[in-house]
């Protein structure tokens, strides 16, 4: 199942005569876990709101689930699942109570049998009484989630849906977002969490409005062109304020008790730590670039284009 669920070509957007999103082409594939990445402010959850009909897009145009995301907004906003980043249901009702009112404002049939089911999908029956106001995260999270769900949608547009929640709980989220995947349903995630992403099947990376990487995420490290060392030992911290005024050291980031030392060009890299590699006490081992090491030299890239 490879035809396109999302499908969005120079997609803008501004407030107050600031671009948040500059021309976004993006293509979602039916049945696939997209993860769609970026730091605060980059343009996540305007692109979002626009892919299920919440916002106009100022140039653009595309089609989600078949329907034009202009002409035929009404019809997008019916049809997928759209799980916002902050919990936006009803605290002083109950699970069950927020979830009968979201039936009936989708107009829809066996209510009670849908609600049922939910309740059970989710692990919520045990609790369906208690106060929404009443739960953790992770309750809440289960509890937007068998709200997006109940109209059987196609396609999940979930906005940081694990943000401050226990890993626990995000585990076994992403547990369920991998069976709904399993069925069929389109899932578009945003999220922080480097171990979320490559949960994904595919990335999309997204930095001051603007696309800048996708693919899965073996393609993003294949692409970096990154040559990356790891190195233990005492001293880290001073090592790393010294290896930061390397000119081919274009990343140098503490990961616990070891420095992940990366550049673009392998041969100056190598040639400018051959001293340091030599110091006792130290241990150099060349490494492959991880995920995180992309996205820190992706929005490197982007922050020297804008300067």
């Amino acid at each position: 199942m490879t035809d396109p669920v999302i499908e969005v070509r120079g997609l803008s957007k501004s407030f107050g005569g600031r671009r948040v999103v500059d021309r976004l082409d993006m293509t979602v594939r039916r049945g696939e876990i997209f993860g769609f990445l970026g730091p605060n402010g980059s343009g996540k959850t305007t692109s979002i709101r626009m892919l299920c009909g919440l916002l106009t897009p100022d140039e653009g145009d595309g089609r989600c689930l078949g329907y034009d995301i202009r002409r035929e907004a009404a019809a997008v906003k019916r049809s997928v699942g759209y799980m916002t980043q902050r919990f936006s249901y009803y605290e002083d009702l109950s699970i069950r109570e927020n979830l009968e009112f979201v039936a009936r404002v989708y107009g829809l049939d066996r209510r009670a049998e849908r609600v049922d089911a939910a309740l059970r999908r989710l692990g919520l029956a045990a609790r369906q009484e208690q106060l929404a106001g009443t739960l953790s995260g992770g309750w809440k999270q289960r509890l937007a989630l068998a709200a997006s769900l109940l109209h059987e949608p196609q396609l999940l547009l979930l906005d940081e849906p694990t943000a401050g929640v226990d890993p626990n709980a995000r585990r076994e989220f992403w547990e369920e977002i991998h069976d709904l995947a399993g069925q069929g349903i389109t899932v578009l995630v945003s999220t922080h969490y480097m171990d979320e992403a490559e949960r994904c099947n595919r990335l999309a990376y997204i930095a001051y409005g603007r696309l800048l990487e996708q693919g899965t995420p073996a393609d993003l490290v294949a692409r970096s062109g990154l040559r990356t060392w790891t190195v233990t030992g005492p001293g880290l911290a001073a090592l790393a304020a010294e290896l930061r005024a390397l000119p081919a050291a274009r990343q140098v980031v503490p990961f616990g008790n070891r420095l992940h030392v990366g550049g673009t060009d392998a041969a100056t890299l190598d040639a400018q730590l051959a001293p340091f590699r030599a110091r006792v006490g130290l241990e150099w081992f060349a490494d492959v670039p991880r995920l995180e090491d992309v996205f820190i030299h992706l929005m490197q890239q982007a922050g020297e284009r804008l300067s």
